[in-house]
């Protein structure tokens, strides 16, 4: 049995609509194909019983062996033929005209009927499973009620809406593709696409993802991606793809089962030669050296691995917790020592202004809204911060002739003419501005948990800007989380000063900080952390945190439903803006590590017991067959364990 190749949510979901599990299973052409052999077995079983001729029972159990073998022996000719490798379909294949010639076509039906209906039913699964992942799109409308520029509605195709379309969501519809709200309120169940159990309410300027259920007001919406480029559609893509990446344990099951396959039939060919040439019982040798085949075929030992993995990694993606691979969900099974950045991780990410101090006969309203014109163009929460103060104060900003920023320290602007640095203390002084006047207030504010910028001139500091972001609730129970599942090290990372780090950390239970650093500086700590620990995981936000994140040995990425950038920079992607999500992933990473520890001490345990026993001659060809069916059967549901919560 060849390694399955899956591309899937969840392993033995229930096809959506009501389907029925037998009929669907009736529609799969290989089960159908099995299911013919098992009933010629039966028919010609009972005509043997009844007295039919003995030809005409042998015929019957010839005709089930074709029946049953028609797909992989196939299958096995075309593995040897084309790509010059010996699986484990010509493994059974093998055994199964071996029994043929020696006259045991009973046995030979009974092999290819058992095997085959292994090898439909997985196959039944897998394409099961294929359509869960497709039957997501399923979740957004096909047709949507467009608003075009007249104020008219017109039903269209959900294709046809173009980025900037405005479309109505009715109460009890799901959202055709992502947008922002333009008009109304309403709670939206995001379940689909973050994993988040509690509907969200929605209000002009929110954002809403496709696939998700609308449930009470009705609402205008701005499209802001097609049907093909939405939060849904690349969820989909991304899950696919993450069933494509194999993990370290997959590949050398891979590579041993490459090795393992030849090596068993050579050894079939061995009991045959040297019982035959020492015993001169060639039919008892032959019999045997087929059941030895059938023993050591690794079937459920190569697919104990993966099916656990496709099941996991299905099961999180349902959670709002994207894993890109199985390498990665290995990680989290392994994490030693977490790092997490403060700001949009550890806080809500949304600071406000909590106080200005103005230099060199500056008036507040002046300081504001230079300090808000040089920051207008910084994606930083900081930068937000500031400029919406100014908003909400009306005043007027200037224009802004020159924009530079430095990720994570601060922006440089000419603005009126004049050449203003926002930025940190620290990043000032660096650049040669003099602290001495700002330092009282500096220090008084930050020993106050605030995170306070400076805004100077060529001439020094014009004034001292604080603003604070709060803990998430929560941060503090998550952090206590990770010590129990067995974090030996949780870190903080931030930009900000040590005094306000110190502050969020001893809310948040985190004894080890990282303060004033920048992306790189992060980076560098994340490196000495991996040197120390080996398996580090970093908690950002996918964008800033970049560097950090690509020095992890797997980066996740919070709140990244909507973002392109961060689900594509991510190793592990939280959909949701929730940190208790992290401890989701880390669970399913050590959860998934027990169950395939348990499938390969089965599959070991099976394979030690069988060999030994066919090569005793204690067990036939048919027993054999079925313990290494049961086994397989037996590993896969106990894989599949992983796509329940």
């Amino acid at each position: 049995m060849t390694a399955p190749t899956r591309s899937v949510v969840e392993l033995g979901r229930i096809p959506s609509g009501g389907e029925a599990l037998l009929p669907a299973l009736w529609r799969s052409r290989e089960v159908r194909w099995s299911a013919c052999s098992g009933l010629l077995i039966a028919a010609f079983f009972l005509a043997g019983i009844a007295g039919a001729p003995q030809v005409v029972v042998t015929a019957g159990f010839v005709l089930a062996a074709v029946v049953g073998a028609r797909f992989f022996a196939v299958e096995a000719v075309e593995e040897l033929v084309e790509e010059r490798e010996i699986g484990i379909e010509l493994l059974m294949t093998v055994a199964l005209v071996v029994a043929g010639l020696l006259g045991e076509w009973g046995e030979a039906a009974m092999l290819a009927f058992l095997y085959s209906i292994a090898e439909s039913l997985e196959e039944f699964t897998e394409d099961r499973t294929r359509d869960a992942i497709r039957k997501l799109l399923d979740l957004a409308p096909r047709r949507v009620t467009l608003l075009t520029a007249g104020g008219t509605e017109r039903e269209v195709d959900v294709d046809q809406l173009e980025i900037g379309d405005r479309f109505l969501v009715r109460p009890g519809q799901n959202v055709a593709t992502d947008g922002k709200v333009l008009e109304g309120r309403s709670a939206v169940d995001e379940a689909a696409v973050t994993g988040e159990s509690v509907p969200v309410d929605k209000q002009p300027g929110d954002s809403v993802f496709a696939g998700t259920a609308n449930a009470s007001g009705a609402l205008v919406v701005e499209a802001t991606a097609t049907s093909q480029t939405n939060t849904l559609a690349r969820v989909v893509e991304l899950v696919t793809a993450a069933q494509q990446q194999k993990g370290g344990g997959q590949r050398f099951m891979e590579r041993f089962a490459r090795v393992y396959s030849p090596a068993v039939l050579a050894t079939g060919v061995l009991v045959l030669v040297g019982g035959g040439l020492v015993t001169g019982a060639w039919h008892e040798w032959a019999l045997r050296a087929a059941t030895v085949l059938v023993a050591a075929a690794p079937c459920a030992l190569v697919i104990s691995i993966p099916v656990t993995y496709v099941a996991a990694m299905g099961r999180s993606s349902r959670s709002g917790v994207l894993i890109k691979g199985g390498v990665y969900l290995e990680e989290l099974g392994r994490l030693r020592a977490v790092a997490l950045d403060k700001t949009g991780t550890l806080t809500h990410g949304t600071p406000q202004l909590t106080g200005l101090h103005t230099l060199r006969g500056t008036e507040e309203a002046q300081l504001l809204a230079l300090a808000a014109a040089a920051e207008r163009r910084s994606e930083h929460p900081i930068a937000r911060a500031i400029v919406a103060a100014a908003e909400q104060r009306g005043l007027r900003l200037p224009e802004v002739e020159r924009f530079e920023a430095a990720v994570g320290a601060g922006v440089h602007a000419t603005v009126d003419g004049t050449d203003l640095t926002v930025g940190s203390p620290t990043y000032l002084t660096s650049h040669g501005h003099d602290m001495t006047t700002a330092a009282d207030t500096i220090e008084e504010r930050e020993s106050a948990g605030n995170t306070v910028v400076v805004l100077a001139d060529p001439n020094g500091p014009l004034g001292v800007l604080a603003v604070a972001d709060t803990l998430r609730p929560q941060a503090r129970d998550t952090v206590a989380e990770l010590r129990r599942l067995g974090i030996e090290h949780i870190a903080m990372l931030t930009g900000d000063n040590e005094r306000t780090a110190a502050a969020i950390a001893r809310q948040a239970g985190i004894d080890d900080i990282a303060a004033g650093r920048t992306p790189e500086g992060k980076a560098d700590h994340i490196r000495q952390l991996v040197e120390r620990y080996d398996h580090v995981a970093m908690v950002g936000d996918g964008i800033n945190d970049a560097p950090p994140l690509a020095a992890a040995t797997v980066g996740i990425a919070m709140g990244t439903a909507g973002s392109d950038i961060a689900l594509e920079t991510a190793d592990v992607a939280l959909m949701a803006d929730d940190l208790t999500k992290l401890t989701t992933a880390i669970r399913t990473g050590r959860r998934t590590r027990r169950v395939v520890a348990q499938n390969l001490g089965l599959s070991l345990t099976i394979l030690a017991v069988l060999v030994p026993a066919a090569l005793a001659g204690t067990i036939g060809l048919a027993a054999a067959v079925l313990a290494h069916e049961l086994s397989e059967l037996a590993v896969i549901l106990n894989g599949t364990r992983m796509a329940r919560r």
